[in-house]
């Protein structure tokens, strides 16, 4: 039964680690390299954030 439980958990690790592996190059997003599927990979908006950037330095 021991072996068993044993034989079950490697199991379950070994799927789970093959799973993260194949996520990490399975992905067909560019971005940043956590594979997580978020917005690291979002256009920037350079001129919005210069006008909050000013608007905040200009109520100072």
């Amino acid at each position: 039964m021991q072996l068993l439980i044993i034989m079950a958990l490697c199991a379950a690790a070994a799927f789970y680690l093959g799973r993260r592996v194949w996520l990490t190059f399975a992905t067909k997003e560019a971005g940043c390299a956590k594979g997580c599927g978020g917005a690291c990979g979002a256009a920037l908006d350079v001129d919005a954030l210069q006008r909050t950037i000013e608007a905040r330095t200009a109520g100072r």
